[in-house]
């Protein structure tokens, strides 16, 4: 018998947001509920509210940090007490979803949080890291070595730290570009990257070791003379302008391009010199997905091990500071008025470098479930 099944959420209805009780799920093999503490805006999460993704009932939000309150019988690596982070893909299931005072996490797809890391910093990990890890590393995006070995091939990535914004109606990965840079430099790998110059200090102390104006007419022309060798970009902004560019940097060579946005429009002008992935983070999860019925994501054990692998070493990496959060913004309680502020900076691009989150522990008081 669950000890934990409803929960106050931020919920959407009649396409507004709104304050609700609800019902969690059952928990399944290797999941836990927990208590969230923090909650993180993800530009996925306004994209799926202004496109109806989930419809009424959803409740959005990706990334979460909390206690554990309740296991699955099955459950090996978590106990109740534990705090940890966690990924979710909000308002996929009815009930699961990080703006909530409940939320259930999988133990595979989870970390504990160091006691030297604060929860609003944690919660801004999960989503941005493990999609970087997934385009780096999966042998369907970039698929680039772990391995140690003494000379590794450059990687461009492009947008190492870019505004949250719309383009052609979609949101880039915001702070995704960050982490993939520290991820590749831990690996071995020189970084070359482009952004605004307000933040070239932002992606040198991340690790690059090449920086350009993203502005700069020439920049094609410069990454080709910094990196003559490149053959591998990441393309985290995730358009047709960007993956094109993004990859006329390979200059001629065969190069592999992963880009955070799947789809022929966006990648239609890239040469044919240059394979075209794309990384999807919800296949950290076990699970096929389809999303609004267009888009059907089958079941991927080698992105979930490759995930899972990721999250049992992040408490070491951000205990040794070897990987470090973004910098983080709290907007205050979890509210409805809080995520629709949230989504607002996305839409007109006023979110960069940064991550945004929610004080989720006060954000419902006393309300009765």
């Amino acid at each position: 018998m669950s000890l934990v099944d409803r929960a106050v959420a931020v919920v959407q209805k009649n396409r507004q947001l709104v304050v609700e009780n609800i019902t969690l799920p059952e928990l399944q093999p290797h999941q836990v509920y927990v208590s969230i503490e923090w909650a993180a805006f993800n530009p996925t999460d306004r994209l799926a509210f202004d496109v109806d993704a989930f419809g009424d009932g959803a409740v959005l939000g990706c990334d979460f940090v909390g206690t554990v309150t309740q296991a699955h019988p099955n459950v090996s690596r978590l106990q109740v007490g534990d705090r940890i982070a966690a990924l979710v893909w909000g308002g996929d299931i009815k009930g699961v979803g990080a703006y909530s005072s409940y939320c259930i996490a999988d133990e595979r797809i989870s970390f504990k949080v160091p006691n030297t890391v604060e929860g609003p910093k944690a919660s801004a990990v999960p989503l941005a890291a493990n999609t970087a890890y997934l385009a780096l590393f999966s042998q369907d995006c970039l698929g680039l070595s772990r391995d140690i070995c003494t000379i590794k091939p450059p990687v461009l990535i492009w947008g190492g730290s870019c505004k949250i914004q719309i383009t052609d109606g979609f949101p880039n990965k915001g702070v995704v570009g960050y982490f993939a840079i520290q991820l590749a430099k831990l690996h071995g790998y020189p970084v070359a990257t482009i952004c605004s110059p307000h933040n070239f200090d932002y992606v040198k102390n991340a690790g690059a070791t090449f920086v350009f104006d993203y502005n700069d007419t020439d920049v094609v022309t410069k990454l080709q003379t910094a990196v003559p060798t490149l053959s591998h970009v990441f393309d985290t902004i995730g358009n047709a302008s960007s993956s094109a560019t993004a990859a006329a940097a390979v200059n001629g060579r065969p190069g592999v391009l992963c880009t955070v946005r799947p789809g022929k429009a966006n990648t239609e002008k890239v040469p044919s010199n240059i394979k075209v992935t794309d990384v999807f983070v919800f296949t950290a999860f076990p699970t096929a997905h389809t999303y609004r019925g267009l888009v059907h994501w089958p079941v991927s054990m080698p992105n979930h091990l490759l995930s899972a692998e990721l999250y049992e070493r992040l408490p070491s990496l951000l205990e040794s500071n070897a990987i470090k959060p973004p910098p983080v913004k709290v907007l205050g309680r979890l509210s409805p008025q809080s995520v629709n502020e949230a989504m607002e900076l996305n839409r007109e691009g006023k979110i960069s470098a940064e991550k945004l989150c929610f004080d989720v522990s006060s954000a419902f008081g006393e309300q009765s479930v």
